[in-house]
């Protein structure tokens, strides 16, 4: 049945050959590109005018209509104030994951609807399944480097019922074969790896864009307590990192936590970032909550982390301990932890705490 469907067209190969395999199947297709951030000139990134106009250029080559939408203002409140908030809380966030929450799939989505779209239809990397009983999960993608279900756990059934994942059966291989067949320019453009929108350096980018008083001084402590440096704002740490401390040691140190109530933070040997258990909170379930128990969970702490196994209990309705079968290294508070079954993603949340709470 032919559908009308706006596709998220990003510049890149994946939102593009979305859009030409859904116009080819003959749908009623037209693409939307958002812009999210003022690049400085020669700057490159997710959503930057360069890929407006490849967008465009994509979207003139399948033969659809292309709108361009400028949320820079929500992208500031919702993205980027998240990532700068976090970090003065001495967390590390994870920009991707809220953008896809509030631009991608709040926004966009119900500019989409607005416009009279059927559907939204992305470029990620994952499937979604409509149940016998009409309700929808979300799956890994088939392409087991390339699945994106990580970066998807807050979606909603509601939500789900009205987008499209058409690359969650393809590998990323294949798709660029589907790109060149239907001889679209950006077939061998190059993905971008890091955050959109930071240039080079995300401690200066956080010093220059807070409005916040940053904590400029704190003390950087051994497990033991004893003082072995000082630094100029828990902003440029993170759980895991052993460079630019400044600090001298005899032996490697990594920062192993991080205090934001005091600015401490504290280093300790590789073998101190090991952990069998964290707090997760902000949670978003596609599974009722009571058939956790017998469902085999494993989780991820980070998209490119290997799955491993969990037990969850219940705090209350919005918090969790999660404890691992085999100790994890370097959980980050801030970052997500997404929960499967099999292929299935049950849920996820935010990792609020690595070490014991009262």
């Amino acid at each position: 049945m032919r559908k009308k469907i706006i596709v998220a067209m990003s510049g890149g190969v994946d939102s593009s050959t979305t859009a030409a395999l859904l116009r080819e199947q003959g749908h009623d297709v037209s693409g939307i590109t958002m812009q999210l951030w003022d690049y400085a000139d020669g700057e490159t990134g997710c959503c930057s005018l360069n890929d407006v106009f490849d967008a465009r250029q994509a979207a003139n080559q399948i033969g659809i209509e292309h709108h361009v939408v400028n949320y820079k203002n929500d992208f500031q409140k919702y993205v980027v104030s998240d990532f700068i908030n976090k970090y003065y809380k001495g967390q590390t966030p994870n920009p991707c994951v809220m953008c896809n929450e509030y631009m991608k799939f709040d926004f966009l989505l119900k500019k989409s609807l607005e416009l009279g779209a059927d559907y939204l239809a992305t470029g990620h990397y994952a499937k979604i399944t409509r149940q016998s009983d009409g309700n929808f999960l979300l799956e890994k993608g088939v392409d087991r480097f390339k699945d994106q279900s990580y970066f998807l756990f807050t979606l909603s059934n509601k939500e789900m019922s009205r987008l499209l994942f058409p690359l969650g059966g393809f590998s990323k291989d294949k798709v660029r074969k589907i790109s060149e067949g239907f001889n679209l320019t950006v077939a061998t453009k190059k993905e971008s790896q890091d955050v959109c929108f930071i240039a080079k350096d995300y401690r200066k980018f956080v010093e220059t864009n807070s409005n916040k008083n940053l904590k400029k001084y704190g003390v950087i402590k051994d497990l033991d307590g004893n003082k072995l440096g000082e630094h100029d704002g828990i902003q440029n740490f993170t759980i895991g990192q052993r460079r630019k401390l400044g600090i001298s040691s005899d032996s490697p140190k990594y920062v192993v936590s991080i205090n934001y109530n005091n600015s401490d933070v504290i280093v300790g040997e590789e073998s101190d970032l090991y952990s069998d258990f964290l707090y997760a909170s902000n949670l978003n379930w596609s599974v009722n909550k009571e058939e956790i128990p017998n469902l085999n969970i494993s989780a991820k702490v980070r998209y490119r982390s290997p799955e491993a196994e969990v037990k969850i209990n219940f705090i209350d309705s919005n918090n969790i301990f999660v404890k691992f079968k085999e100790p994890q290294r370097a959980l980050t508070p801030g970052q997500a932890i997404v929960f499967y079954s099999g292929t299935q993603v049950v849920g996820g949340g935010w990792i609020s705490e690595t070490r014991e709470v009262s």
